[in-house]
C-alpha cells in the first residue's frame, strides 16, 4: 500500500520531532501494510519553510536510516504546499515539489475555514502548465462543508482531491465523517491518505478507514483508491467518475 500524504520527516515540520519519531512512524505505517510513503512536509505554513532541495536530502537520509534497521519501508519525496498567488513563480524557480519529484501531481492545502477567491484560475493556471493539482482534506474546510458545490466545480474542471483516512474512521467527528463520506459517494474524492504526524494522535489509520469504505460501498473501491496511489507515484493518468453535486437534504421544509 502506497500513503501519498505524511509527515514523517524529521524536524522538519509539525510531524516527526526526531529520527527516533520517524522510524516509529515507519514501523507503525508497516503494521498497517504500507510499505511507500511520500513525505510531504508543509512549505510555507506558519513558521515552516520547507523547499525541494532540502526535501530531497532529509528524504535520502531517512531512507538510510531506515535500510540500516532493515524496515521495509520506502520514502519518496513531495511537498504539502498552502495555496498562494505565487505558486506558478515557485514551481519555475525550483521551490515547490512534486509528489515523487517528477510525477506532475503537486498537493494544495487550502486554509482551514475559507477558499481563496483566485483558486478556480489557479487551480486552472496550473493544469495549463502540466500540473495536476490535488486538493488535500477538503472535508476538513469550513466552506467547503457548508457550500460543497465550490468543490464540485473544481473537480468537475480536472482538479483531484485526498481525503485523510482518520477523516473516514470518523477520528475527527462525525460531522466530518458524514461530509468525508459525501464525498466518496458524489466522485468528489480520488486519494485517501493518512496525513500521519505521529503514532499517537495523528496517526496512520489506513486500515480502519478501508474499513468503513468496504462495509459502505465495497472492496472495489477500496482497491480503486489504493491503485490510484499507484498510478501517481508511477505518474500516470489518474481518471474518477463523473462528479455529482452532493444533495442537500431537506430539514423541515427548508435547506
Amino acid at each position: 500500500m502506497i500513503d501519498i500524504h505524511c509527515h514523517i520527516l524529521p524536524g522538519v515540520d509539525d510531524g516527526a520531532k526526531h529520527m527516533e519519531d520517524s522510524v516509529q512512524m515507519a514501523k507503525s505505517a508497516v503494521s498497517q501494510g504500507i510499505n511507500t510513503i511520500i513525505a510531504t512536509p508543509h512549505h510555507l505554513n506558519g513558521s515552516y519553510d520547507n523547499y525541494k532541495e532540502d526535501i530531497l536530502v532529509a528524504v535520502d537520509q531517512l531512507n538510510d536510516r531506515l535500510q540500516a534497521e532493515a524496515i521495509p519501508l520506502t520514502i519518496l519525496p513531495g511537498q504539502e504546499t498552502r495555496i498562494n498567488g505565487d505558486m506558478l513563480d515557485d514551481l519555475e524557480n525550483g521551490q515547490l515539489l512534486p509528489l515523487n519529484d517528477t510525477s506532475g501531481y503537486l498537493f494544495v492545502e487550502f486554509p482551514s475555514n475559507h477558499v481563496p477567491r483566485y483558486t478556480k484560475q489557479l487551480m486552472f493556471d496550473l493544469q495549463l502548465q502540466g500540473i495536476k493539482p490535488i486538493i488535500v482534506h477538503p472535508e476538513r474546510n469550513k466552506e467547503l462543508i457548508e457550500n460543497p458545490n465550490i468543490l464540485y466545480d473544481l473537480v468537475s474542471n480536472g482538479t483531484l482531491t485526498q481525503v485523510t483516512a482518520a477523516s473516514v474512521a470518523g477520528r475527527f467527528g462525525k460531522k466530518i465523517k458524514k461530509f468525508s463520506l459525501q464525498l466518496i459517494e458524489a466522485n468528489l474524492t480520488h486519494f485517501i491518505a493518512s496525513d500521519a504526524h505521529n503514532i499517537t494522535s495523528r496517526g496512520f489509520v489506513m486500515q480502519e478507514a478501508h474499513g468503513v469504505i468496504k462495509d459502505n460501498y465495497g472492496t472495489s473501491l477500496v482497491y480503486w483508491f489504493m491503485e490510484n496511489a499507484q498510478c501517481l507515484v508511477n505518474g500516470d493518468h489518474v481518471v474518477g467518475d463523473v462528479p455529482e453535486k452532493i444533495k442537500r437534504k431537506k430539514i423541515m421544509g427548508i435547506f
